[in-house]
């Protein structure tokens, strides 16, 4: 069973819904896992650059370049925010019992209505397998917007405004809402395939909105979407 997806795609760019369990691109490592990026390069048989990453566990939108005209376009397009991501996220309600005593963290209790909206900021420093609250890490900053329930579970679109490894994930755990299935940073939850389709960890990427300029440079759609629940 083929590993791509396909989105959309243009003279410049292709973008696809990347399933979990699969590497972006090749990891540090050269392991033996499945390879997004290379399994395009292998079937459209031309360099692919990522535009942006999937952490491994992470399904959904991905956007990779086709050509050097493409991928240097690109570069900056996050840094001056010229697209917005979003992600959905499932979670159980707050509980900070998963969080070391000695560890600081937003311990605020959040009071939970459809809608609520919160602007998350700190500076996340990169570790070998997770990331952390560091006075010496890099500035982040997530919109998160609770969104209601969904069966059992809390539903929310998360989007990253800044791009720092893990960044949804610790800021979800840290306010005390692990991503269901996301054993790393204190789920508790094994999801079953009824309950998220798309893999271990219900973290999605579900939609890329760009700017009007780009899609007049390169022929985007206002939006691109995956599909989800």
């Amino acid at each position: 069973m083929s590993i791509i997806k396909v989105i959309f795609e243009n003279n410049d760019f292709i973008a696809c819904d990347k399933p979990a369990g699969v590497l972006s691109v090749p990891d540090r490592h050269k392991s033996d896992r499945p390879c997004l990026g290379l399994e395009l390069q292998k079937q459209k048989n031309i360099q692919i650059f990522p535009v942006h990453r999937l952490d491994l566990e992470v399904s959904g939108l991905i956007l990779f370049a086709k050509n050097s005209r493409g991928h240097k376009a690109s570069q900056d397009w996050f840094s001056k925010k010229l697209l917005q991501k979003k992600y959905k996220a499932l979670t159980l309600n707050q509980d900070f019992s998963h969080w070391p005593a000695n560890v600081p963290a937003a311990k605020d209790r959040l009071d939970l209505n459809a809608g609520s909206e919160f602007n998350w900021k700190m500076k996340i420093l990169r570790g070998k397998r997770r990331s952390f609250e560091s006075p010496h890490g890099d500035p982040s900053e997530t919109k998160a917007i609770y969104q209601g329930k969904q069966g059992e579970f809390n539903e929310w679109d998360m989007y990253p405004i800044t791009g720092r490894a893990h960044q949804l994930r610790l800021e979800l755990s840290r306010h005390g809402f692990p991503i269901v299935g996301d054993q790393l940073y204190g789920s508790k939850v094994t999801l079953k395939p009824s309950q998220w389709p798309f893999g271990p960890l219900a973290l999605r990427a579900v939609e890329i909105t760009f700017n009007e300029q780009i899609c007049k440079d390169f022929d985007f759609p206002y939006v691109l979407s995956a599909t989800y629940l």
